[in-house]
């Protein structure tokens, strides 16, 4: 399906609306925490910007205000993801209306209708160690299979991924469409001296540190940063400290473990949570970013970082390389050594700093929400002849 651009995108929706009103899309919106919903919620929140559509949610209790400033309809389903429960009531709950869209790949199977599914990463079968896991070889492997035949459609986050969709679960090419995230408003440049304030303010955090923002799953390779990290404090003896922003309930003792055995376990600050009016102040406040994946679909954090003008330092794998472009350094993600050789020299050479933020700046504005709304919108309006002829809705 090829895409059209921003100016034949606007001209067409400019045309259509005055005709035709899209039916109504209901979307799965009862995960709104982690990198999925971060994506479900901006892409919700900028789709009537788009042209006009009738937009439903499915959601958890404590979503329904958010979500109510900008959707048609706000229906409630307390069901928990990965369960049997959800693929009962999703599907009775979305059955009325003739196109759903899953924003991961727990998409309801029982559905009657068009279904659209985004499949941001495969991690969860690509992944050394999680592919071994039972979980995955009895539902995410099987699930993954079943959930690309039954799609009519399949949305992901980078180039990468969409080869992975290809490869692995044999997808054919135009049945899938890229859509990148994008950077929100709030992370920008600022004034360094007040976000380091805000920072000792907030998470009683005092002087300089590196940041790693993300979840402490294993393909998250947070481990490396802190070999990396006690090996060059051992030798440059580094004032930063480090910050671990992210929280996971069986990798955070494990790596907290760790940092004890390596020395380091008063240089680095676990912190579960920030909230959003804060986050963008860690980025800024930080000397630096690292970003160790070993598999990652897109990499949000790379280019929020990027944004607000703090140096990036992230693996050579997976998606990184596309999102990162030329304004980061990369580094081998198995190899401690390299990344703290990497570190040492953005920490090290004021002028490598100012490189990497002037870069960043740029590579971030490649990056829009507005536009990754849009994508979605126009495969929105590619799918609906069929349903509504299907429904007798607009033949």
């Amino acid at each position: 399906m090829q895409l059209l651009s921003r100016k034949d995108f606007s001209t067409r929706v400019s045309s259509d609306r005055k005709v035709q009103r899209i039916p109504e899309v209901t979307v799965d919106a009862r995960w709104l925490s982690t990198g999925i919903g971060t994506y479900t919620f901006n892409v919700l929140s900028r789709l009537k910007a788009c042209g006009d559509i009738s937009l439903r949610v499915l959601t958890l209790p404590q979503h329904r205000a958010r979500l109510e400033l900008f959707c048609d309809r706000v229906d409630i389903v307390d069901a928990n993801i990965y369960t049997i429960r959800e693929q009962i009531q999703v599907p009775i709950a979305a059955k009325s209306s003739p196109m759903f869209h899953a924003p991961h790949y727990n998409a309801p199977l029982l559905y009657p209708g068009t279904l659209l599914v985004s499949i941001l990463d495969l991690t969860h079968i690509l992944d050394e160690t999680y592919r071994r896991t039972l979980k995955s070889r009895l539902y995410a492997r099987p699930m993954f299979h079943v959930v690309a035949r039954k799609a009519a459609h399949i949305f992901t986050l980078s180039e990468y991924s969409k080869r992975q969709i290809q490869q692995t679960l044999g997808v054919p090419s135009e049945k899938i469409t890229v859509t990148y995230c994008g950077v929100g408003p709030q992370f920008k440049p600022m004034n360094r001296e007040a976000a380091q304030a805000a920072v000792r303010g907030g998470l009683g955090l005092k002087g300089q540190y590196i940041l790693y923002v993300g979840n402490l799953k294993p393909h998250k390779n947070v481990s490396t940063l802190l070999r990396a990290y006690a090996g060059l404090r051992t030798d440059n003896g580094l004032e930063q400290q480090v910050l671990v922003v992210g929280n996971d309930p069986a990798g955070r003792p494990q790596l907290q473990a760790l940092a004890k055995d390596l020395g380091i376990q008063d240089a680095v600050r676990f912190v579960p949570h920030v909230t959003d009016d804060l986050l963008p102040m860690v980025y800024a406040a930080a000397d630096l970013l690292v970003f160790p994946s070993f598999e990652e679909g897109f990499g949000l954090p790379i280019i929020e970082a990027m944004a607000c003008g703090t140096p990036v330092v992230c693996s050579h794998a997976a998606s990184m390389p596309e999102v990162a472009g030329d304004a980061a350094v990369m580094f081998d993600p198995k190899d401690p050594e390299v990344l703290a050789k990497a570190m040492g020299t953005v920490l090290g050479t004021p002028d490598v700093r100012e490189r990497l933020r002037s870069k960043g700046f740029i590579q971030a504005k490649r990056f829009d929400w507005q536009d990754c709304a849009q994508r979605h919108y126009q495969v929105y309006r590619e799918y609906f002849p069929s349903v509504s002829c299907s429904r007798g809705l607009l033949c």
